[in-house]
């Protein structure tokens, strides 16, 4: 079991293998200084009236800092950020009043409201939101590149909201919220002080991870979160057999049911799945009801995610550029 339990250094390791350096806000500091400026604004005052044209006018393999600034309104549009454009912040004002919304449903990569396939990305202060409601599968972000950051954004929808995919991701004072399998894909994610909310009327689940082999280096880390439901929710089920999320920290409201934890009708999945909690508290954090094959880890086995040194490394999160050309 220590073994395994050590899933928590290597995951991270691979996670800041380009360095990572959060702050106590969650915020990184380093960034370049020099960037190129694309205003989208809806009334026509700007570079773009749309943020897909916006990204449409960043040339192939840019190798240039983008930041495009998208102003307050309410954007109808699916947005997709190509793997042969890497380097864009993509940045609202203000998550409450800079809105992408979509309501397409069926199809776990056809339905996204944004994705993100290009490496070194950056989201913030957006609302990303798939408003097709509960019944089927209606993604609101799917994210599939490498090194990948988003900072004070609000994710929703019903089911699947969040295709976490492929690649390494920090999620930061982000507000996500769903039904069924909210949180899924097979990415190894970091989300750091984030509001996790169930809108499930009974029964639902938050995650749902990949993880199909133990040679895969992946998993979800929920470090410092607040989870909270309308009703009974699991914390997930393994949609990979070796499944693997941590909760650390983290406040559980009484909306997350005793067991914790469902192996999704396959009882093999229960020697596999890897569901491990660390000194949460609130009243869905009891872990005396959780099912047996979850885990109680000890400071050693989850000290990788709360030491200096791991965290105080040189990152690969971007602020704003201080000028443009």
């Amino acid at each position: 079991m220590r073994n395994r339990g050590q899933f928590i250094l290597y995951f991270l390791l691979a996670l800041w293998s380009t360095g990572t350096n959060f702050s106590e806000a969650g915020i990184a500091t380093r960034a370049p200084k020099i960037g190129r400026l694309i205003r989208v604004e809806p009334s026509g005052k700007g570079d773009f009236t749309r943020i897909q044209d916006a990204i449409d006018a960043v040339p192939s393999n840019n190798l240039e800092l983008v930041f495009i600034r998208v102003e307050p309104g309410t954007y109808h549009e699916k947005i997709m950020v190509p793997v042969d454009k890497p380097f864009i912040t993509l940045s609202g004002r203000s998550a409450s009043n800079t809105i992408i919304t979509g309501s397409d449903s069926g199809d776990i990569f056809g339905s996204p409201t944004v994705s993100i396939l290009a490496s070194n990305f950056v989201g913030r202060y957006l609302t990303i939101q798939n408003t097709y409601g509960s019944g089927a599968k209606a993604v609101a972000l799917r994210v599939s590149g490498d090194i990948v950051t988003f900072l004070a954004c609000r994710i929703t929808s019903h089911q699947d909201t969040l295709l976490d995919h492929v690649g390494r991701h920090y999620y930061s004072n982000c507000y996500i919220e769903g039904d069924v399998d909210f949180i899924f894909g097979n990415a190894a994610s970091l989300f750091r002080k984030c509001h996790v909310h169930s809108v499930s009327r009974g029964g639902g689940f938050i995650t749902a991870q990949h993880r199909a082999s133990p040679s895969e280096n992946t998993g979800f880390v929920f470090l410092g979160c607040t989870i909270t439901g309308l009703t009974n929710t699991f914390l997930g089920r393994p949609w990979g057999p070796y499944s693997r999320v941590v909760f650390a920290l983290s406040y559980m409201s009484s909306a997350v049911l005793p067991q914790g934890w469902d192996d999704w009708g396959d009882a093999s999945k229960q020697r596999t799945a890897y569901y491990g909690q660390y000194e949460c508290y609130g009243p869905g954090a009891d872990m005396s009801k959780r099912v047996p094959w979850s885990r109680v880890l000890t400071g050693e086995e989850v000290s990788p995610l709360l030491t200096t040194d791991m965290v105080d490394q040189q990152s690969w999160f971007r602020n704003a550029p201080s000028l443009f050309n």
